[in-house]
């Protein structure tokens, strides 16, 4: 399992809404996101429940990747990882050389899900997700983390970059299309969730189709995406 504190817990379940059990789901319909986000949240969960079930949720979601990870991939970008459960369990599975996060450094009142070219949302507090990291046992060496808003982002080479439901799922693609290029190389594996996979056949030369989501509200694919065409 995962260790998290009350401040943890509340930002991993805004994070992952599915984290909670049917109890708690319906006093986030009855009263909405706002008062669910704002006040709810912060009282009622309990960490341990939580940090099993967040553990849980990351080694499905590594079930998904891992055999589009490399050992020979040292150098992994995330970009929306929420609290970086999943870097800690590829830290595990493949002793990662190094994980550089791209994160927004603010909690929203409310998420609305897909994207429009105004999306100015983010979920996420960089002071926890460096104590999570950190508590959880991935050492200060082996990770970075960037402020999307405020920081000048890293400009080398990565082998992997992993956004799971941000990038075209949040955030539309072009957001952080050029930056995409100018960090990659022939082989980088580019792993997001989308709507719209045939649209990357038009990005990239390599396009795979990883994973569906068909029995849930938000309908998405997952995709591993190598080598820009232009």
């Amino acid at each position: 399992m995962f260790y998290l504190n009350k401040k943890e817990t509340r930002l991993v379940v805004l994070q992952r809404i599915e984290l909670l059990n049917s109890f708690f789901k319906k006093l986030r319909k009855l009263f909405g996101r706002r008062l669910f986000t704002g006040f709810i949240s912060r009282f009622f969960l309990n960490p341990i429940t939580i940090g099993k079930a967040y553990f849980n949720d990351m080694r499905s979601e590594h079930e998904t990747i891992k055999d589009y990870i490399d050992p020979k991939n040292k150098d992994i970008l995330s970009i929306g990882g929420g609290l970086g459960g999943l870097e800690l369990i590829l830290n595990k599975e493949f002793d990662i050389k190094s994980f550089t996060f791209i994160e927004r450094n603010f909690i929203s009142p409310k998420i609305k899900y897909g994207w429009d070219s105004n999306n100015n949302e983010g979920y996420n507090n960089l002071n926890l997700l460096k104590n999570f990291l950190i508590k959880n046992n991935l050492p200060t060496s082996k990770f970075t983390i960037f402020d999307f808003d405020n920081d000048v982002l890293p400009s080398k080479k990565f082998d992997i970059v992993l956004s799971l439901f941000s990038l075209d799922y949040h955030y539309n693609f072009d957001v952080y299309s050029d930056y995409l290029k100018k960090i990659s190389h022939k082989n980088t594996l580019v792993i997001f969730d989308t709507i719209r996979a045939d649209y990357f056949k038009n990005i990239f030369r390599e396009v795979d189709i990883i994973s569906n989501r068909i029995n849930t509200v938000h309908k998405s694919k997952r995709v591993a995406c190598s080598n820009f065409l232009l």
